[in-house]
Order: structure tokens, then sequence, then C-alpha cells
């Protein structure tokens, strides 16, 4: 990093630590993000940075021309909601609304792309055009996709597009990420089971006993991933939630039982698949027990897959800011989701993690936690990451 970006990072931190922590105790939800939306249009415009607000209901969007000659252009992405918990950090900053916290560091991703384009406004030594991209609702509200439906590329059209999360467990002043898919899709299903009910004890086989077939459907859901998915692909189906019958008559045979669950996967036909073979077990093993089903799969998140191109721009913006040895460019995937990845079906892209930190003893607090807390620390390598995906992208002076 270079000395004089590392003497404007040192000289901003406390003020981008309080504008973190300023968000940190107002949560908003998904598509709510009224207020973090005005903070992040105000700061930009303080800064000189145009500004388009409302892009997909809350969604802003900050743009940057650099000084230097150039026609590429470039989109930085953060997301801005937080979660329905209720927060137990005890932080002085701790959320101020009642079921609601940022339990995931996306306070921390504002902060980090607002760090970076208060920089770049300052010091636009470039080429061509930067947008930055605040988008709302990254937890399962669909903001990735309601942006795009406002004409988010066509309006400010992107040759390649970058995210960036903080992961905990991983050291400060880490990064990592590697090629290809990297996160899953994330989908849900729903199954209603109905039939006869009737007396447990009494008369049983006056019933149509829909016990027996989710009994057998759960049986059957792991049937798809261990028979119908090929041996090399990756699927993930469980079931979350199982409801039915009454707590208080244990003896009667209900007469509706719904089930429901989540669906991990990396390719498109494999999520065809498992979409398509779901509703088939659900309705067969139904019909074999002589009651009716009704299924249904809801796609979330696609798959997230990161671009070679971009992935190596990524790893040599992160090593610029820790040096190699602290960059991990072969992170191994996992089957978590990210609304980010509906942008990168549209535009080439890359996704990064950095290190929000892990106790001496291998502790952590992990996100979607009622006391996991976003690490200021980290603050600084955010947004020098940033800013030297721009320099890699789009030419600069020095990193």
């Amino acid at each position: 990093m270079h000395p004089s970006m590392r003497q404007w990072l040192e000289a901003h931190h406390p003020e981008f630590t309080a504008i973190r922590r300023d968000i940190h105790a107002h949560p908003e939800l998904g598509l709510e993000e009224d207020r973090t939306a005005a903070l992040v249009a105000g700061k930009l415009r303080e800064w000189g940075v145009t500004v388009t607000e409302g892009v997909g209901g809350t969604g802003v969007v900050g743009t940057i021309t650099g000084r230097r000659p150039g026609q590429r252009a470039i989109g930085l992405r953060a997301d801005m909601d937080a979660l329905a918990i209720h927060e137990q950090t005890g932080a002085p900053y701790a959320s101020t609304v009642a079921g609601k916290m940022h339990a995931c560091g996306h306070d921390g991703h504002t902060t980090m792309l607002l760090g970076a384009a208060r920089y770049l406004a300052e010091n636009p030594d470039f080429g061509g055009t930067l947008h930055l991209i605040f988008q709302p609702a990254e937890e399962g509200r669909g903001g990735a996709l309601a942006m795009m439906a406002d004409g988010l590329f066509d309006r400010f059209p992107c040759d390649a597009i970058y995210g960036l999360h903080n992961t905990a467990g991983m050291p400060v002043g880490t990064f990592a990420s590697c090629t290809g898919p990297m996160l899953a899709a994330a989908d849900s299903w729903r199954v209603t089971f109905r039939g006869v009910g009737g007396h447990g004890g009494l008369a049983p086989h006056l019933s149509t006993d829909i016990t027996y077939a989710q009994a057998h459907f759960v049986l059957g859901l792991q049937g798809i991933v261990g028979r119908n998915v090929a041996p090399l692909d990756t699927a993930v189906l469980s079931v979350g939630y199982i409801a039915g019958g009454s707590a208080d008559s244990p003896n009667v045979v209900p007469s509706e039982l719904v089930i429901a669950g989540t669906a991990r996967s990396y390719a498109d036909a494999v999520r065809t698949l498992l979409e398509r073979r779901l509703i088939a077990l659900a309705e067969s093993t139904a019909a074999t027990w002589g009651c009716r089903a009704e299924a249904s799969y809801s796609r979330g998140p696609s798959a997230l897959v990161n671009q070679p191109e971009q992935t190596q721009v990524g790893l040599a913006a992160a090593r610029a800011v820790v040096g190699g040895d602290k960059v991990n460019g072969t992170l191994r995937p996992t089957t978590g989701g990210e609304d980010f990845a509906e942008m990168m079906r549209f535009r080439p892209g890359a996704f990064m993690r950095i290190g929000n930190g892990v106790a001496a003893d291998g502790s952590f607090n992990a996100p979607h936690t009622p006391k996991y807390d976003f690490n200021d620390a980290i603050i600084p390598d955010g947004i020098a990451y940033w800013t030297n995906i721009v320099h890699q992208e789009l030419g600069s002076g020095h990193s």
C-alpha cells in the first residue's frame, strides 16, 4: 500500500468507524433502508460524487468519472440491509430498534465502499467510469433483482462487477476467494400433506395417515441427493420445519401436515433436477399412502460463480493491500448463498472475502447470531481493496 494512502486511511479511520456505528445503531430490513440510503446519498454528495437514489426501491448508485481518458466502466457493490434478530452484543452503539440488528456486517460493507468513494472522489486518478452500487435487501428480499429490474446495468453500464463480504473466523488482514463456484443457489421448498384424520388409538385404520407420507418423504429426499444427483455434483436438501396436529391431542391423527426446508446447488441443471424430483417425490409418496400433497419450490439467489479474469483482478488487489502470503486464491466453496450472484449472472465479476477476526482460542461470533459484530479494524483494508480494484481495472499511478 502506498504511504500516502496509508496516511489517508489512518487519518479518516475514526470518521468511518463513526459512520459504521451509526448505521449499526439504526438497522433497517430489506427494501426499508430509507435512513441508511439517505445517509449514503448524503455522504456521497458531500464528497462530490454524482448520486442516483431510488434504484430498485431503496438502492443508491454513486458515479465517479476518472480524470484520465478511458471508456471502460466497472461496478463495486455493497449491501445495506439488516436482519430480524435481537442484538445481544452490549456494544454502546448497539441497535436502537427492537428485533433488528446488523448481524451480517452490511453496516461495515456499506462503510468500506463509502470510504473508497471518498478517496476516489478526491483522487480520481483513473480512466473510465466507476459505479458504486449500494444494494438493498440482500437478506432474502430480492434486492439485486429489484435493482436490475429497475435498469441497473442499462442506466449504469458495467464491464465488470465486484463484491466483498466479511468473514468471521478469518484473521484480520487476510483475504480469500476462488475461481468458479464459490457460493450456492439458495432455494426453499414447502410441502403440505392433506388426508383424512382420525382417532389414532381407537380407529387409526379409518384415517389416511399423512405422518407416514411425510416420514417416507423425508427419507426419500436424501435419495434424490444420493441417487439422482451425479456423484461429483453438489446438492443439499434439508428439512427445517415440520408442523402437524396438536400437542394437546397426541391421540389424533392429523388431517394436515406442513414440511419445509432448503435446497442448495451450484449448477443450474442440478437446481432444476432438485425442483422436479422433490415435487414428484412429494406427490407420489402422498399417493402411495392415500393422501394428497401440494408442493412448491421457490428459487432464491442463484449460485455465485467467479469469473477467472475478475478473480485474478481481485486477488491482485488484495495482495497489494496485505501481501501475497495473506491472500488465499483457492478458497474452498461453501453452500451459503449471496444475492450478488444475481448481478453476476449478467456481468462478469468476482466476490472476495475479508477476514473479520478470530480470537486466540479460535472462537468467534458467527454472522446471523445475536452477538455478532463487524470489526471496525478492517475498514481501512476494505477501502484499500476497493481502491486497488479500480487501479487494477481502470489504471492508476500507484496502489
